[in-house]
């Protein structure tokens, strides 16, 4: 990198955005630190950051494939209450059963701690869609690895003042929601991912769904 005259980002601190209800009932965590699955649609992590704007600050939840690293759901909102991250859930199951691979009984949703998704409308929600809930330890960078790095490429490749996909300042919730689409669009098509074998995340899925439903040639009989 300093050969070619390149400089890494630095993430900045940040506005908090986890606050637990102590009160609430707490699930187990499912996952215990294993976030990789062996197929779309078994495990995936979830999380919301913030996004200064002209109107104040706007929120942006995300819904992560361990198994791909895809972004399946997302949504923005300029409030942080629970249907700031029950949309993009609906939206991550809509997206799934459009493409024919819809999410079936078992997936898995892990999240924080935080009181958006420890409410009983959040989990009412996982309920009547088959989804088993799974939260992490209170203030543990470890709970949920995929969400914080997605995060963190989000506020770095698209939000940061010289991101090429802005066309100027983010006054209000609807340029928020422009850039936030322009990103994981080109996000799950087109950016490289090491883990992946370099391929972005919306490849690596067709690959895997192309070799399930490829017919194994026939082994001929012996002579």
């Amino acid at each position: 990198m300093r050969v070619l005259g390149l400089n890494g980002r630095v993430r900045g601190r940040g506005v908090r955005t986890t606050i637990a209800d102590r009160n609430a009932e707490r699930v187990p965590d499912l996952l215990d630190r294993g976030f990789t699955a062996p197929a779309p649609n078994i495990r995936c992590v979830a999380d919301f950051t913030y996004v200064r704007t002209w109107a104040g600050f706007a929120y942006v939840s995300f819904v992560i494939d361990c198994y791909s690293r895809a972004i399946v759901g997302w949504h923005a909102s300029m409030t942080k209450t629970t249907p700031l991250v029950t949309t993009a859930l609906r939206i991550g199951l809509w997206r799934r059963a459009r493409a024919g691979h819809s999410a079936s009984d078992g997936l898995v949703h892990h999240s924080d701690a935080g009181s958006q998704f420890t409410s009983v409308s959040f989990a009412e929600t996982l309920a009547l869609e088959g989804i088993a809930a799974s939260i992490g330890s209170i203030g543990d960078a470890y709970d949920k690895p995929h969400a914080e790095s997605t995060i963190g490429l989000f506020k770095n490749e698209a939000i940061r003042d010289d991101s090429p996909l802005r066309t100027g300042p983010l006054k209000c919730l609807e340029d928020v929601e422009w850039v936030t689409l322009a990103w994981v669009d080109w996000y799950n098509q087109h950016r490289l991912h090491s883990r992946l074998g370099h391929v972005p995340p919306d490849e690596f899925e067709a690959t895997y769904y192309a070799d399930i439903t490829t017919p194994t040639p026939p082994v001929p009989a012996p002579t």
